[in-house]
């Protein structure tokens, strides 16, 4: 898998996928929508305010890769405070998850759900057209939506593969064909690529 980002003129970003590389990205857009969970479901007649005050979970998810999706907004594996100290964090943290939670959920559904239906769109486009690639053109806002799904989508993967911020994944290159992990591996330093050549077109 290759392929990377370009600008477009005036804004946005291009990019040439083939058919297994579109199937791939879907799976995989699809996969966190399934990670990230339902969102709130609008009910008829209900006050509008009661969904923007509505209350969120107060405690981390138990799963790792969900935790490292939706993070503790204060402490942290570095810090190493007092009990009191860490005690004032969890509260904080606990009260700060209340209230943001639902809010970032929703936000990264919806980034997730635009690239599921930016590749839906390009793969009907190219629906009979012969084979070859299919140009994807996204709109300025289409950029930051794919640029947070593609960062979520490397959270999620590099946890599952136990990357962490002192180590790049570097070795994980090195496996063997036969690993079963090499296929998640290549998604993820794809993804990488993907993602860094985003950034530089949306840089002024």
């Amino acid at each position: 898998m290759a392929g990377h980002f370009e600008p477009l003129p005036g804004g946005g970003a291009t990019l040439a996928l083939d058919e297994v590389e579109i199937s791939i990205l879907r799976s995989l857009a699809v996969q966190l929508l399934e990670l990230i969970g339902p969102g709130a479901e609008p009910v008829e007649g209900r006050d509008p305010l009661d969904a923007l005050f509505a209350e969120g979970p107060t405690k981390p998810p138990a799963d790792p890769a969900l935790a490292r999706l939706f993070p503790d907004a204060y402490g942290g594996p570095d810090r190493k405070p007092g009990a009191e100290e860490e005690a004032a964090a969890r509260a904080a943290s606990a009260e700060f998850r209340r209230y943001t939670e639902n809010d970032l959920r929703a936000r990264k559904r919806e980034d997730a759900l635009a690239v599921v239906r930016g590749l839906d769109a390009l793969a009907g486009a190219d629906a009979g057209a012969g084979a070859g690639p299919g140009v994807l053109e996204l709109s300025p806002e289409q950029s930051r939506q794919w640029l947070g799904a593609l960062n979520d989508l490397r959270l999620a993967i590099g946890t599952r593969l136990e990357v962490t911020d002192e180590d790049d994944g570097g070795e994980l290159l090195r496996l063997p064909d036969t690993d079963p992990r090499k296929p998640m591996v290549m998604a993820y330093f794809w993804l990488g690529g993907l993602q860094e050549t985003l950034v530089e077109t949306l840089m002024p």
